[in-house]
């Protein structure tokens, strides 16, 4: 039994040398084949499949995706696509500008306060009266002779707030000006304090007939609206 396994492994052994050779063979011939066939097939020519001899660079060919309209048609694309996004930039800031500005211009009801007209011939000589302009208070006075003679004799070069009579009124009757004090804001009170105009209780700010500060913390003298008289008997201030 020994010497049968012996014999077969043998002969085994014997039939695998022999056919070794014609499988290399037909494996080499399978391999050269397919090497062929991808390259007859493939659209891109390796410089590494040939020999030592072949060249390594090769560039391949991209004709076929190159723009064949020459450069003019590019370009008139490329300022078409610049001019159009510039244009729609434009438009979108000069919208959102716009929007800006109506949002931060004054509404209706304070344009409807911009400018107040008043009768002039109500106010008799020597009487203030106080009205209301844009939310504050707006002192007009009709002077008497008097007091315009007053205030225009004044040495206004040593004041405080230096002004002359003539620079605070367009018609030398008619004192207009905001009735606010200068110091803090509060309201004077008319024909009162040590020259006659107008007396500020908070603080101590006495006034002249022409509205300068002749006395007290106040800085500067009473504010000037500007105003215009439209007719004789009318002014509008705003």
């Amino acid at each position: 039994m020994p010497a049968l396994t012996s014999t077969a492994s043998t002969l085994v052994r014997t039939c695998a040398r022999q056919q070794l050779p014609a499988v290399r063979a037909s494996a080499a011939a399978m391999q050269k084949r397919s090497v062929t066939e991808v390259s007859n097939t493939s659209s891109f020519d390796s410089p590494f499949k040939g020999g030592t001899g072949a060249s390594t660079t090769k560039i391949p060919n991209f004709g076929q995706y190159r723009n064949r309209g020459g450069e003019t048609s590019n370009k008139v694309f490329q300022y078409f696509m610049v001019g159009s996004l510039g244009a729609l930039s434009a438009l979108g800031a000069k919208a959102t500008v716009q929007d800006f500005l109506v949002n931060m211009s004054a509404s209706a009801d304070v344009l409807a306060q911009a400018k107040v007209e008043i009768d002039l011939a109500s106010i008799p000589e020597g009487k203030n009266v106080i009205i209301k302009w844009r939310g504050k208070p707006v002192f007009i006075r009709h002077r008497t002779a008097d007091e315009i003679k007053e205030a225009e004799n004044t040495k206004w070069e040593a004041l405080r707030d230096p002004q002359p009579d003539s620079d605070r009124v367009q018609k030398p009757e008619w004192l207009i000006m905001l009735g606010v004090c200068t110091h803090l804001g509060c309201v004077p009170i008319g024909e009162a304090g040590d020259f006659g105009g107008w007396f500020c209780p908070c603080h101590g700010s006495h006034y002249d007939v022409s509205g300068r500060v002749r006395k007290g913390p106040a800085p500067l003298n009473l504010e000037v609206p500007e105003y215009s008289f439209p007719e004789e008997e009318k002014v509008i201030i705003g």
